[in-house]
């Protein structure tokens, strides 16, 4: 009897751990129609201090709690199911957007697992009947109003066995064909949910260092934003009297809602974090004052947000071809290179990894701290720092391609070489500590 319960527990540890990477930073969590054999024990090994059941077969409306993070946990109950996109159209309208339905299913390539696992009675319950593959759950979803925007295959190896199965449950995800062959996945599932209402407000922070030329253009370009806009300056130690422009502009500009602050740190990061820090408005974007990323393009981040095509806007500068020598071929390709490799690291296509422009709630930028403590602080520029909550969190990442342009003042603050090996050490971090790492749970 022992060894079935170290099975079952070791088991569901493991989906737990996937499971609390979305989790944990969630307001709540709620598991909706449990099959009648669930136990629960999922459930209580998922990290979050708020977990409740609910029994009853339409869903509670939620769809007014806007900031609210809540967790809609399906353990294997469509699985049971013969009409899944019912299921889903009938919980999709009373979501809000920053929720998150985690689907638990059984892996359909591995069927048979779960009847020699009955005969063994390694597993109690019913045996499932209706076996759904990602591409048909994705299908499905889409139909219904979701998109899926993280998926993980999980168990492998059902006993721990001295740290064996912990080391083979964490590797074999990444091998080609045999990642196919986890006991089962989770999928993430985001509500496809328009702002219909209220238009969102803007705090846009512009980093500056050394860019005195590119200040007043900024606010021009700026003008006429479709919403409230905030702009937000953080001068960086610049030698060119970048500081003394930008209150300048402030006082030229005194109809525009302008802000500005000086580091007491260096980098572009800590720039981000303290304008970040300081911004009002409902959602938060980067500028960076080369203006290499035309400031007429932010309304395309913006609008692509309040469509509710993703939550986390990213730029992308590998698309179009670039102007005249904006980025040399060394620095194309190493950015290239560590787009593909977050890709894969992080499990979701991401066209670019280093344009400076991003755009996400300022709700859940908050959750991305509370991630970065728990995480570690390893990122010099700021970008690895968003992109890896993001693509663990479930936001949902969304390309916006621009065109690069060149600079017309200054010279780049970017160390080609340094800066390269400095990415590559947050690329590797991110390999080891999210994509080989938190897949093990405590039984």
């Amino acid at each position: 009897m022992r060894t079935k319960t170290t099975f079952r527990n070791y088991i569901y540890s493991l989906l737990a751990a996937e499971i609390s990477a979305v989790a944990k930073y969630a307001d709540r969590v709620i598991q909706w129609l449990p099959t009648r054999n669930d136990d629960f024990v999922l459930l209580d090994m998922i990290d979050n201090s708020s977990k409740t059941i609910s029994l009853d077969q339409k869903f509670p409306d939620i769809s007014h709690e806007h900031d609210r993070k809540t967790v809609v946990l399906i353990n294997g109950s469509i699985n049971h199911d013969f009409d899944i996109q019912g299921l889903l159209l009938q919980l999709q309208p009373r979501l809000s957007r920053s929720c998150r339905v985690v689907i638990v299913a059984y892996n359909p390539y591995v069927s048979f697992l779960y009847r020699l696992a009955n005969k063994l009675n390694l597993r109690r319950g019913e045996l499932p009947t209706t076996f759904v593959t990602r591409v048909d759950l994705e299908n499905l979803a889409r139909i219904a109003g979701f998109s899926i925007v993280r998926t993980r295959l999980a168990a492998y190896f059902p006993w721990r066995m001295c740290g064996l199965g912990d080391l083979v449950n964490r590797l074999l995800p990444s091998v080609p064909l045999v990642r196919w062959l986890g006991f089962a996945y989770i999928a993430v599932l985001r509500p496809v949910l328009p702002e219909t209402e209220l238009k969102p407000s803007l705090s846009c922070v512009v980093p500056a260092r050394n860019e005195r030329g590119n200040i007043e253009n900024a606010v021009r370009r700026l003008s006429g934003f479709p919403c409230d806009l905030e702009l937000i300056f953080v001068e960086g130690h610049s030698s060119d009297g970048t500081w003394e422009e930008i209150l300048r502009v402030q006082q030229k500009y005194s109809e525009v809602n302008i802000s500005c602050f000086q580091q007491t740190g260096k980098g572009k990061s800590d720039a981000v974090r303290l304008g970040f820090a300081e911004a009002r408005n409902d959602l938060l974007t980067i500028l960076d004052a080369d203006l290499t990323m035309p400031p007429e393009m932010l309304s395309r981040f913006y609008h692509a947000y309040c469509a509710g095509h993703g939550d986390f806007i990213n730029g992308s500068r590998l698309v179009y071809p670039m102007e005249g020598e904006a980025m040399r071929f060394l620095n194309r390709f190493g950015n290239i290179f560590f787009a593909k490799a977050l890709s894969w690291v992080l499990g979701e296509r991401i066209g670019d990894s280093l344009c400076g422009t991003k755009l996400v709630a300022r709700h859940d930028y908050l959750r991305m701290v509370a991630w970065r403590r728990d995480f570690g602080d390893f990122d010099p520029f700021g970008d690895f720092e968003l992109l890896f909550p993001a693509a663990v969190m479930g936001l949902g990442i969304v390309d916006v391609p621009i065109r690069y342009l060149d600079r017309t003042y200054g010279s780049t603050n970017i160390s080609r070489f340094r800066h390269g090996l400095m990415l590559l050490r947050m690329t590797l971090i991110g390999l080891f500590k999210i994509k080989l790492g938190g897949r093990i749970g405590r039984a």
